[in-house]
């Protein structure tokens, strides 16, 4: 994470976060474009001897600003919806470098994808196939698409964002790829350019990814269909917390070497959280301090409705004050949110440092899946969006107001 401490106050590169709160209505999220530069820079030079594609993640973080920064150090985008890939060409992003991906694209999506002429639409049943084979016949176009297949493989991850099972929604199991391969020499208007897989999120072992790279390499082998593309998907995981286990890219890298030796095929990723993830941080007001029994609750003025990870899969996200005091709170201490639901809480310690009512604190590590899962829930305004760019602070998405929602 970007954020460290000059004295006793919090800044985010060279930048005080006290002084951008001055600024701006708490809640906002903040970023670091320094960090997010070092970060796709160094997640591409793990893979330069094969130069791949890297199409960052879009659901991630849609930022119009964060995408159009991105497209300018070379990443393409992997987009799941109408809006994410009007975000992307709003961006700058080259069609040649968007890849369509998801599992109930629309006839909308599917004609807008094709008239724009993005690199792959990744289908993930026979059905949307056949679909885009019609929807290209009527334009008279040749589509180019990538075919997903579900490789039956455990990504070791939480179950509610792991992808690669048969008991998953997504892509085709091999015995289904194969028959499709077979029966697809009739439909004129798509070509099957790829072959695509993505496994989970938040992955940090090596080893499902060895394993999907041998189910991979099995397909081609029986599809005999000569791949442009290989789309090895995203799914990399970062530290939350210190004591969190750090993927080994740099051992996947020498796997995906030998695999591209083999293959002859063009790599592309998608990732997303490694990108951005660490390169964020929500801002929030202390509003209240009470204690319920032998438990301090502080209620911040960010809810759930801001920041949702924490309610959707239990994700701890480490929270620092703006002001480190030299002094504690001991005793059992919640972070929550004004939400009226039980789930709008975000973090407990056993102590922490002394914090007042007014007093700003940052929830860490939000650059990924904050911002872009944020809602209206209560008629709650969006957060702004900040980034902190050579010292400079743009806002990158204004505040909502309530105005607007009403």
């Amino acid at each position: 994470m970007s954020l460290n401490y000059k004295g006793q106050n919090l800044f985010i590169d060279n930048t005080s976060i006290k002084g951008i709160a001055k600024k701006n209505i708490t809640p906002f999220y903040v970023y670091s474009y320094k960090k997010i530069k070092n970060n796709f820079e160094t997640f591409y030079n793990y893979f330069k001897k094969v130069s791949p594609l890297v199409c960052f993640s879009v659901k991630s973080n849609s930022n119009v600003s964060i995408l159009a920064e991105l497209g300018k150090l070379g990443s393409g985008a992997d987009v799941v919806s109408e809006g994410e890939l009007l975000k992307a060409l709003k961006a700058r992003i080259s069609p040649k470098k968007i890849v369509f991906s998801g599992v109930g694209k629309t006839d909308n999506e599917l004609k807008l994808a094709i008239r724009k002429k993005v690199l792959l639409i990744n289908v993930e049943s026979e059905s949307e196939a056949l679909l885009i084979n019609k929807i290209s016949r009527k334009m008279n176009r040749v589509t180019q698409i990538g075919i997903r297949l579900n490789p039956n493989v455990d990504a070791n991850t939480l179950s509610k964002i792991s992808t690669g099972k048969l008991d998953s929604k997504f892509g085709l199991p091999s015995k289904n790829f194969l028959k499709f391969c077979k029966s697809s020499k009739n439909l004129k208007n798509i070509k099957i350019s790829a072959i695509s897989v993505h496994i989970g999120s938040q992955i940090t072992s090596v080893a499902p990814y060895k394993r999907t790279l041998n189910a991979i390499r099995k397909i081609i082998r029986l599809s005999q269909i000569n791949f442009d593309y290989v789309d090895l998907g995203g799914g990399f995981g970062i530290q939350y917390k210190n004591k969190d286990k750090k993927i080994d890219i740099k051992k996947y890298s020498y796997l995906v070497e030998k695999f591209q030796k083999e293959t002859n095929c063009k790599i592309i990723f998608e990732p997303g959280r490694y990108i951005v993830g660490n390169t964020g941080a929500l801002i929030s007001k202390i509003v209240f301090i009470k204690k319920n029994g032998n438990k301090y609750f502080v209620i911040l003025n960010a809810g759930m409705n801001d920041f949702m990870r924490p309610a959707l899969y239990n994700a701890i996200h480490e929270i620092v004050s703006v002001f480190k005091s030299k002094k504690r709170i001991s005793g059992k201490i919640e972070f929550v949110g004004p939400i009226c639901e039980s789930t709008d809480t975000f973090l407990k310690y056993k102590n922490f440092p002394y914090v007042k009512e007014g007093d700003y604190i940052a929830i860490t590590n939000v650059g990924a899946y904050g911002s872009t899962l944020s809602s209206n829930y209560n008629t709650r305004p969006l957060a702004s969006e900040v980034i902190v760019k050579k010292g400079k602070i743009k806002i990158i998405r204004k505040r909502q107001k309530i105005t607007e929602i009403i």
